[in-house]
């Protein structure tokens, strides 16, 4: 009944029976609770430091029962003291803080103007990742080109995207499709949707993109080069740009669990299409490949399976003869 008040079933034992008028006597009072002598000790010095037990004014070197009205008020007398000492410190320490945050701010070597903050390499993304879904209420939308994602940014979005899923955050997220013949990668686009989150696939995406309740987003300064940081910004403008480049992304793609979709006989399929596209607009094997998340080998086999159909000898009769056929 007392334990509440940090009394163990042996300790409240002991004080109801002095609380009866027990023996005073260590071994009568040990053979009354049923304890050794040592437990008894510890109960009766354990009642002496809550207040439950004083000094006897009868029996010299004795203890004597305070009453439950005096010693229970007295516990929580102390209980309110406590608590009123840890609200302070919480108080205080939540002062310190503010302070803290406001000092450390001016040291860091990013920017922030007009709602524009400049994210300087990735340590500093990483870390303004944890705020924004520390803060997500409702949704967070994702575009992410490049195909296959490496070990390293898979275990640091894990975390920041679990946190965020059990709070039944919606995650929307459109990969390359190239993602699906990535192991790695794809494992985790399941993991995302076994725990409620939609993901989908497209054969080529915009740059990357995270936007944060509609209200904030993330994209990097250098599209090819992530590592160099990233803009955060919670400009209405940019941020309504960015999530109608975000739908429009989305709408096109295909679910993750779906089959991606099949050519018609004399038609040609969406990857396919998209690599003709590209490499009739002037990109380099290369640079291609990077756009559709592929490597350079994958571009030439590709696109060596694609002259044997046209039954073409070089590139650019294929060219020719793909625009016949309405593919370009």
């Amino acid at each position: 009944m007392l334990e509440a008040f940090g009394l163990d079933t042996c300790t409240e034992k002991v004080y109801r029976e002095m609380l009866e008028g027990a023996s005073s006597r260590l071994t009568d009072l040990a053979e009354q609770v049923g304890v050794t002598e040592s437990q008894l000790r510890d109960a009766l010095d354990r009642l002496v430091e809550l207040g439950l037990l004083a000094p006897s004014r009868e029996a010299v070197g004795g203890l004597r029962a305070v009453s439950p009205e005096a010693g229970l008020a007295h516990l929580l007398h102390r209980e309110e003291e406590e608590l009123a000492r840890r609200h302070h410190a919480l108080a205080a320490g939540k002062a310190a803080a503010a302070r803290a945050v406001a000092e450390y701010s001016a040291l860091r070597p990013d920017t922030d103007r007009d709602g524009n903050e400049r994210l300087v390499g990735l340590d500093a993304i990483q870390g303004r990742l944890e705020i924004l879904t520390r803060r997500l209420h409702t949704e967070c939308l994702s575009i992410i080109p490049g195909g296959a994602q490496s070990e390293e940014s898979l275990a640091a979005s894990r975390v920041l995207d679990e946190q965020a899923l059990r709070r039944n955050v919606r995650m929307c997220a459109v990969y390359q499709d190239s993602v699906r013949n990535d192991p790695a990668t794809l494992a985790y686009a399941q993991w995302t949707t076994e725990r409620g989150g939609e993901v989908r696939t497209s054969p080529i995406l915009p740059a990357r993109v995270l936007i944060f309740d509609r209200v904030t987003a993330l994209v990097p300064i250098d599209p090819d080069n992530s590592r160099l940081g990233a803009l955060c910004t919670s400009s209405p403008g940019m941020v309504a740009t960015l999530v109608a480049l975000f739908d429009q992304t989305w709408e096109t793609a295909v679910p993750l669990g779906a089959a991606r979709e099949r050519a018609p006989e004399d038609g040609i399929a969406p990857g396919d299409k998209e690599l003709l596209r590209l490499l009739a607009s002037g990109m380099t094997d290369e640079a291609a490949g990077k756009r559709l998340g592929v490597s350079m080998r994958t571009v030439r086999r590709q696109m060596a399976g694609l002259m044997e159909r046209l039954e073409a000898t070089s590139r650019f009769e294929a060219g020719l003869k793909a625009a016949r056929r309405g593919w370009l």
